[in-house]
């Protein structure tokens, strides 16, 4: 299987971690080994409610005994994606009342910038410098790291950077703005939340001048933060609302999210404006309404904030600099790449999964399922401990 996982499936690093799964449940991934691993990253933030939930793979299987794909996205009325939207409504504030569902957190980001496009008339984006919002051309351009697009220019014109968290850049916010496109917390660049009110800041600067927020909350989003999305932590509701990973529960989701009067411009002139064969696909649609219901309907993000405290209480060593984030959204940061890599590989031989962040390269993930134990979040800090303690004394 290892070598026909390299000889035919493309690869996304000339090294990747090729581990052979077996199966999954919980908090544990099994290789074909049997070893089982305590799973700290949660697919990147993907799995909030941990592998196969029972409630979950029930909406799967329910669904699959009725219908899987029958039409193009937007044209039939299906059940899964109706109420999946209806609740996305219900828990967000009045503005955000309307949501196209995609295949995935970049392809909701392009019909962000489009829909901002369409709404505004204007063609200049401000993103931010180390902003991730996926890979796709559209996503790439706004992706606030020369390094990684630099070999696949000319990309979307008139864009522009800002730095997150400077007030001092807002001047570059003007009538020529069509949208501010900002992460709510910065992912890739280290777990940066936002400080002093500067989303609120931005946002003020926006309706100023006519131009929208676009958040994107494909991590901090699904209870993550403690609260469902990212934003609620920081007293600004955006224009439009990006949101994938978590909320498919493991199955691949995106959506983008916004006032009716700005959705409903993607209906005409041009007619089809935002098309998709399988976005809002009946199986993964369920899989979504499970994982909303669940975290909505239970005390997974208040237990978050709780967890976030014990990962703080047990992290504690010299080389551990800081941890950033909130709830289970974390990093810890090491005093060098050297000893996040050391960690991370020797941790996986231990039995705990971590992973690294984009453009941070001494920060270590720590994004568990929201269902995790305190008794597992003990086993895992504990072997992170004993790591470091080896990779000190060396």
């Amino acid at each position: 299987m290892k070598a026909d996982f390299f000889k035919y499936q493309a690869q996304t690093t000339p090294h990747p971690l090729a581990m052979e799964i077996s199966h999954a449940k919980g908090s544990y991934i099994y290789d074909t080994n049997n070893k089982k691993y305590l799973d700290f990253v949660a697919g990147v933030s993907a799995c909030p409610l941990g592998h196969n939930h029972p409630k979950v793979i029930n909406a799967i299987k329910t669904q699959l005994d009725s219908y899987m794909h029958v039409m193009v996205y937007g044209e039939y009325i299906q059940k899964p994606a109706v109420e999946l939207t209806k609740l996305l409504a219900k828990q967000l504030p009045e503005s955000l009342e309307k949501t196209y569902l995609t295949n995935s957190g970049t392809e909701a980001i392009e019909g962000a910038l489009k829909l901002a496009k369409r709404a505004t008339g204007r063609s200049e984006i401000i993103a931010a410098n180390k902003a991730y919002h996926g890979s796709t051309m559209g996503a790439l351009s706004v992706m606030g790291y020369e390094y990684r697009k630099q070999a696949f220019r000319p990309l979307l014109p008139d864009v522009k950077f800002i730095n997150f968290n400077s007030e001092e850049d807002f001047e570059q916010i003007t009538t020529k703005t069509a949208c501010v496109i900002l992460e709510t917390i910065q992912g890739g660049a280290g777990f940066i939340e936002p400080k002093d009110g500067y989303l609120e800041k931005v946002q003020k600067q926006c309706n100023k001048v006519g131009a929208l927020l676009i958040l994107d909350e494909i991590q901090p989003g699904i209870g993550r933060t403690g609260k469902l999305f990212g934003f609620e932590n920081y007293n600004c509701i955006p224009d439009i609302l990006v949101t994938g990973k978590g909320l498919g529960g493991g199955m691949p989701i995106g959506a983008f999210t916004a006032s009716s009067k700005l959705m409903n411009l993607l209906q005409d002139n041009p007619k089809l404006a935002h098309i998709t064969t399988f976005g809002g696909h009946p199986v993964i649609a369920a899989s979504a309404l499970a994982t909303l219901k669940e975290i909505t309907e239970s005390n997974l993000m208040q237990n978050a904030l709780e967890k976030e405290k014990l990962f703080r209480t047990l992290l504690v060593h010299p080389l551990i600099s800081e941890i950033r984030g909130i709830g289970l959204m974390l990093a810890i940061v090491t005093p060098s790449e050297i000893i996040t890599n050391s960690l991370i590989l020797k941790c996986q031989n231990r039995g705990l999964i971590l992973f690294w962040l984009l453009f941070e390269p001494k920060a270590v993930r720590i994004t568990p399922p929201l269902t995790i134990s305190n008794s597992e979040i003990i086993n895992g800090c504990q072997i992170i401990i004993e790591v470091l303690d080896e990779i000190h004394l060396k």
